[in-house]
């Protein structure tokens, strides 16, 4: 079994609906535009491009959920340095694709993955397949699961030395409620420690918060193509911030 497919066995698929609907555009373009070549249309070639663009998205969606955020996040987490006996949150922790790479760099350390389990947000989505995972990656011993709501996180303040998060808070649906989430993070992160939060929606407005917070070292940067939902339009971009020691 390839790679891709164990992903898929393992950790799902991020936002199943977003996925078959472009799935299934394609396939109805194409259609049309068979139809459209057997009878002559000249409007066939403008079809036959938007079946080419359709099948790319597909493919970048595709790719991103079952390989290339695993390799990215791969590289951030490296990217931090840690010690290996950190305690780490996990904010939308879902099947575990972020929370076991996090546990596994801290074998000294404690990890924390906290969800809701909307299969809405990743197909199969729930605490059961998560401890699963957990179970066959050998690192449930240092993983808790919690099921809560990133607006109102049951932690006591400056707790965690990392906070993750791979798009999870932009799931939140209304404004107040995505920044209510970033300062209850910023609320419970020790200080001196780091966030690390990846989302294709409004990284600026979770920036701004942490800055009026106090946060220090805060950057937003594009992860690429490895990263994208179907076109550079929906690119991922990575919010990194310090809390002052």
């Amino acid at each position: 079994m390839g790679k891709g497919m164990r992903a898929l066995r393992t950790y799902g698929v991020d936002s199943p609906s977003s996925l078959l609907g472009l799935a299934a555009g394609a396939l109805i373009m194409a259609v049309v535009t068979v139809i459209a070549f057997a009878n002559g249309w000249w409007l066939a070639w403008v079809l036959l491009v938007g079946v080419l663009y359709s099948v790319a998205s597909v493919s970048s969606f595709a790719h991103t959920t079952l390989r290339g955020k695993f390799r990215v996040w791969a590289e951030e987490l490296g990217r931090l340095g840690l010690r290996g006996d950190e305690r780490v949150l996990d904010l939308g922790c879902g099947r575990g694709a972020v929370l076991v790479q996090a546990a596994k760099r801290v074998p000294r350390g404690r990890v924390t993955g906290i969800d809701l389990w909307l299969s809405r947000d990743q197909s199969g989505n729930a605490e059961d397949v998560t401890r699963r995972n957990l179970k066959a990656e050998n690192v449930a011993d240092r993983v808790e699961l919690v099921t809560g709501d990133m607006r109102s996180l049951p932690f006591e303040d400056d707790h965690f030395d990392l906070i993750v998060s791979s798009l999870a808070i932009h799931n939140i649906p209304d404004p107040q409620g995505r920044l209510r989430a970033i300062r209850e993070a910023y609320r419970v992160l020790a200080p001196g420690g780091r966030m690390a939060i990846a989302d294709f929606r409004h990284t600026g407005d979770y920036a701004a918060v942490l800055r009026e917070l106090g946060a220090e070292e805060v950057t937003v940067r594009d992860l690429g193509s490895r990263f994208w939902y179907g076109g550079p339009w929906s690119g991922t971009r990575m919010l990194t911030a310090r809390k002052p020691a």
